[in-house]
């Protein structure tokens, strides 16, 4: 009887690196060419690695394609450690059944995999030239931790079965200018970008997330370019973080296991760094759509005065806004609509930098202090031009959460500005309506100016003699009620239409029938907004 043959057997053409390859992959075993020696094992060194850690890329995709059957009682696996990998790795289009690791490795040429189909895919601290990865599909993961890629990501259009974890990537810009082209992907649950550094865009447009994107601790730098991150139609079902991060030293539990060096679940130890999201260049999230939140907490926004922090017609429940302020650059919230505005004062840019016309936000909850004067500040920023829509909308905020009292403060505020905008004759009408009555706003003002015209105008009538209009109707003269008669309208005391007045007398008379209207009118307008906040 013959033996069968091994239909498993490697070709004869394989290198001794390649050999031992083939038959790891079989064994589903990692395929460890380190030294142990961490100068000798760095990916990212200039040191040379020879032959002996070498295999070919069509050796690795000949395994993954069309590889051996695994060992009995094994499942095929290519999993390597501190191997180079020469030639240029190309699995467009194929279909990728077997568990892929890659740790610490170099890759001499681009990865290509555009329109490929792995299950899950993990290349772990490799140096890798460009990844070509456009309509790429995966059932499980791709991880992509601490890589360093020369010429940029491109993801267009891939679809991620369940989690996208490029933390500690390191990645520069493509031809284009693009260090991460990810424009239509769509991750079913996290995509978790903690600690990057990119140098080009970002570019996530109409992108959609399942969950929560994370961009914690993470450097976007492309000053030269319009935008580091272009992110217009993005969708999170939850929280996009542009937060701060900790930072552990690799290697410890943090290192070597997702989150791959970041923690943001538990409390950092004492002594921990904690490094900020950094953006440097425009950043942009026009038309987005997120679940829960968008949280800016200590981020640190760097724009050229042509650039802008650009947060049109986004959706949200939340929006975080407490960074450092931008120096330069603009902010645009103009459409957005919000639920709540957790700001503070001082991350907000000062006049001309701040546009949010049509800005729809429902609750304000500052941290640290933020006055009043210093809220009016931020309208004012926002409308170097008057507009009445940013002071209506703050003052139905605060009117609902029930400061009546700052709200009419904001609209007293609010006629002052379009006072500027008023010619000669109507402004002088409207500083006298501020000085008097203060539009109205105060109206234990105008009750105040009551009391005085009655006062004065009292002393005034009781030097008066009047003679009656009919000498045998008439009551008896009472100054102090004949002037309030006057005064106050509507009411009638018994005294106004008995007595006949001359001269400047009745043109008093006359004026203080138009104040008494005036005043009467001010103080009923603030009784009855006392009433229906009663």
């Amino acid at each position: 009887m013959t033996e069968a043959p091994d239909v498993g057997a490697a070709p004869d053409w394989l290198s001794p690196a390649e050999l031992g390859l083939w038959q790891a992959f079989r064994n589903g075993s990692t395929y460890d060419l380190r030294t142990r020696n961490p100068v000798r094992d760095d990916p990212f060194s200039v040191r040379p690695w020879g032959p002996e850690r070498s295999v070919r890329a069509r050796v690795v995709a000949l395994l993954l394609l069309s590889g051996p059957p695994a060992l009995p009682g094994r499942v095929a696996a290519l999993k390597l450690n501190g191997v180079q990998i020469t030639g240029t790795l190309n699995l467009s289009g194929g279909t990728i059944t077997p568990y892929v690791e890659l740790n610490n490795c170099r890759f001499e040429n681009e990865l290509l995999l555009p329109e490929a189909h792995f299950t899950t895919v993990r290349l772990v601290s490799c140096a890798i030239p460009r990844i070509e990865a456009a309509r790429l599909t995966t059932e499980g993961d791709l991880h992509l931790p601490r890589c360093r890629v020369a010429g940029g990501i491109r993801l267009t259009d891939a679809h991620i079965g369940t989690d996208l974890l490029i933390s500690q990537v390191v990645v520069h810009a493509d031809r284009r200018g693009r260090a991460i082209a990810a424009d239509g992907l769509s991750v079913a649950q996290d995509l978790q970008a903690d600690l990057i550094e990119s140098y080009g865009e970002v570019s996530l447009r109409a992108a959609k997330v399942g969950v929560t994107l994370s961009l914690r601790g993470s450097r976007l730098i492309n000053p030269d370019g319009q935008r580091a991150l272009n992110a217009p139609q993005l969708t999170v079902e939850r929280t996009l973080y542009l937060t701060s991060a900790a930072v552990y030293p690799s290697g410890n539990q943090a290192g070597t296991t997702p989150p791959y060096g970041t923690n943001y679940t538990n409390t950092p130890v004492r002594g921990t760094l904690i490094q900020p999201f950094e953006c440097r260049g425009g950043l942009r999230l026009d038309d987005g759509r997120f679940g829960d939140a968008v949280d800016l907490a200590q981020s640190r926004i760097v724009m050229t005065d042509s650039q802008e922090l650009s947060l049109r017609r986004i959706q949200t429940p939340e929006l975080r806004f407490t960074g450092q302020r931008p120096e330069r650059g603009k902010v645009v919230l103009s459409g957005a609509r919000v639920v709540n505005l957790v700001d503070m004062a001082d991350s907000w840019p000062g006049p001309g930098s701040l546009a949010m016309n049509g800005f729809a936000y429902e609750n304000l909850i500052p941290i640290g202090t933020f006055t009043l004067a210093e809220r009016l500040d931020w309208v004012t920023a926002a409308t170097p031009e008057y507009a009445p829509e940013p002071y209506e909308r703050l003052a139905a905020v605060l009117r609902n959460s029930g400061e009546d009292a700052d709200a009419r403060e904001v609209l007293l505020a609010k006629q002052r500005r379009r006072r500027e905008t008023l010619p000669l004759a109507a402004k002088a009408w409207g500083v006298l309506q501020d000085l008097t009555v203060a539009y109205g706003y105060r109206p234990g003002r105008a009750a105040l100016w009551m009391a005085v015209l009655w006062a004065a105008s009292a002393l005034a009538f009781s030097r008066y003699d009047p003679q009656p209009i009919k000498a045998d109707e008439h009551p008896e003269w009472n100054a102090p009620l004949y002037a309030l008669d006057l005064l106050i309208p509507v009411v009638n005391l018994g005294q106004d239409g008995y007595w006949k007045l001359t001269g400047l007398w009745q043109w008093g008379a006359a004026l203080l029938i138009i104040l008494g209207w005036i005043l009467a009118t001010t103080v009923a307008a603030g009784a009855s907004r006392l009433l229906r906040r009663g």
